[in-house]
């Protein structure tokens, strides 16, 4: 059973929703996916990396079209990026390593503590304090390898991880921003390669992957993904973003809840 239709309209979501609230579709993308390769009868220690794969695979689309806006409206500042890249790059593909050597359900206790946590930012609208200095080269090299690591592993572009560091190292919310997005492009790229490659020869994937990326629900995430994004930026100006924004972080924790149970119950 191919739910091409049902990925379609989880693409249009996590558009929608990506726009809506500044998030990556990853948290919308990855628990859905969980589900519906569950679904599809997928052997159950592929799902939670092929969900991860997946997830981080739809990324580079939207990552292109994002690096090109704010290069354009000149926010982007490229000595970050130049500073975070190399390490980002090695994080993923370390990230990409890890998560195929670990247990399917360590991997799905990682991603419920990652919802737990977003959900909790953006309940309490944490903002991070900006810092005093600019950091040197080698600490933007450290940071973009963790950052790497954990965007990999978790099917994410990372951005959740990337603007709260920038500004606390005294970047305008402006440019952290774009330079997050600039880095969510090597960190699907590299990631996806990754997963790409270390999939290739595993047996028991559904027909249709690319290693563990599932391309039936690649194609159809993207598909609508990047239609529904700008209206949920243009809704976000409309609609009472900031109890919207409330309610869906009480969803994102009931749902790193539920996974985090399911998890530890097996």
């Amino acid at each position: 059973m191919i739910l091409f239709p049902f990925y379609v309209l989880l693409g249009g979501l996590a558009g929608l929703l990506a726009g809506l609230f500044g998030l990556g579709g990853g948290i919308i993308l990855v628990p859905a996916l969980l589900l519906f390769f569950s679904w599809q009868a997928f052997p159950a220690d592929l799902i939670p990396i092929m969900a991860v794969a997946t997830s981080l695979a739809t990324i580079i689309p939207t990552a292109i079209s994002s690096v090109q806006a704010h290069h354009r409206l000149g926010s982007l500042d490229w000595e970050a990026v130049k500073g975070l890249v190399p390490a980002i790059v090695m994080g993923a593909i370390l990230g990409a390593w890890l998560a195929d050597k670990m247990p399917g359900n360590w991997l799905k206790i990682i991603f419920a503590g990652y919802l737990i946590l977003v959900s909790m930012q953006m309940g309490w609208r944490w903002r991070p304090n900006p810092g005093v200095k600019r950091p040197n080269l080698p600490v933007l090299f450290g940071s973009g390898g963790v950052i790497g690591t954990l965007a990999a592993m978790l099917g994410i572009g990372g951005g959740t991880l990337t603007v709260p560091l920038l500004v606390k190292f005294s970047y305008p919310m402006r440019t952290a921003v774009a330079v997050s997005s600039a880095c969510g492009l090597p960190i699907a790229l590299a990631g996806t390669a990754g997963y790409g490659w270390l999939g290739s020869d595993q047996s028991g994937l559904p027909p249709g992957s690319m290693g563990y990326v599932y391309l039936p629900a690649f194609f159809g995430i993207i598909l609508a993904s990047i239609m529904t994004a700008p209206l949920g930026a243009k809704l976000s100006h409309q609609l009472p973003a900031d109890t919207l924004k409330r309610a869906f972080s009480v969803l994102l924790l009931l749902i790193g809840l539920k996974i985090l149970y399911g998890s530890l119950a097996n």
